[in-house]
């Protein structure tokens, strides 16, 4: 039989952070055969309400038999209750000893922390929650910034889209990249990003910055990085002059438009380098830049690293 990919809800779950994985483990189901089956449990079963006037039928663990091979844990404002609960914490427990790997979305960590399954693992949450993780559970090594991250077989994720992330990285673990990037092409993802990729996105911080003004202009950017985009072809996609253009962007923004450029540049090679196999010199003109060299030089501005340290595993 397929394997198992179960998910586990209980009162006040956020509904994304289980419809993402879950559609993502359908769809690849439909693309590559009957590679999962897929079940929603909960511990009493039936009807679990999440957030907003969402109702989910799930079936009650007592009913489970056989093995899991993937247990995913979603987040939401009632994983409180749920951490706090001797029996959701052991269902847990009991549930990650007979699971090939265990997965948390968003706050879904808490539950895992609790369960003890994060202690003396590296682990990540949504940023906003990411403090009070490390300070209710100091043997957790919570990381902020990565929109998942694995230690072993557990996995925990960043919030919301991030799930769909992590669910892809799974699938390409069981089924290969060409499974995984036709199930992101089904659900309209732009791009598969890797799970070193900060939660932080500098297109959206600068877009949130420049407000409706930049937004597309930005937008556009990201989406063909391999244009030259001088100062001056910018300011004419603004349709603006060019001193105007130049200080209005960097008061919207805070950053000059080549270092923007750039900034964004070193986001989409970075996209690429975790989530294909292609050589550094193809990524490097795919995002833009005139050679590897001059890709090297930005990640280290930008980021402080190289490329390498992006690499998606197993890829030179």
């Amino acid at each position: 039989m397929p394997p198992l990919v179960l998910l586990l809800v209980f009162p006040g779950f956020q509904a994304i952070d289980l419809a993402g994985p879950l559609q993502a483990f359908a769809t690849a189901a439909e693309e590559g055969g009957p590679l999962y089956r897929i079940r929603v449990a909960s511990l009493p079963g039936g009807a679990i309400r999440g957030t907003g006037p969402l109702d989910i039928l799930s079936e009650p663990l007592a009913a489970l038999d056989g093995e899991i091979d993937t247990l995913i844990v979603p987040g939401g404002p009632g994983v409180e209750a749920a951490a706090a609960d001797p029996a959701h914490v052991a269902a847990v427990a009991a549930l990650a000893a007979t699971s090939r790997r265990v997965c948390s979305v968003c706050t879904g960590a808490f539950l895992l922390a609790a369960a003890g399954l994060l202690d003396g693992r590296q682990a990540c949450t949504h940023w906003r929650a990411a403090a009070t993780l490390a300070a209710r559970h100091p043997r957790v090594r919570v990381n902020p910034e990565p929109i998942y991250l694995r230690d072993d077989n557990v996995y925990t994720s960043a919030g919301v889209s991030a799930g769909i992330d992590l669910a892809l990285a799974l699938i390409d673990e069981d089924a290969g990249a060409a499974c995984a990037g036709e199930v992101a092409r089904r659900l309209v993802v732009h791009v598969r990003r890797p799970g070193g990729q900060s939660q932080y996105s500098d297109v959206l911080r600068m877009q949130n910055a420049g407000v409706a003004t930049f937004a597309t202009l930005l937008a556009d950017i990201a989406a063909r990085p391999g244009l030259a985009w001088r100062t001056q072809d910018m300011a004419q996609a603004s349709g603006q002059s060019l001193r105007s253009f130049y200080r209005k962007f960097v008061d919207a923004t805070g950053e000059r438009p080549a270092a923007a450029v750039e900034r964004i540049r070193v986001e989409c090679a970075g996209a690429l380098l975790g989530s294909t196999s292609l050589g550094l010199k193809d990524v490097a003109r795919r995002s833009g830049f005139a050679s590897e060299q001059g890709m090297r030089r930005a990640f280290v501005r930008v980021s402080g690293r190289l490329p390498s340290a992006v690499r998606r595993p197993g890829d030179s």
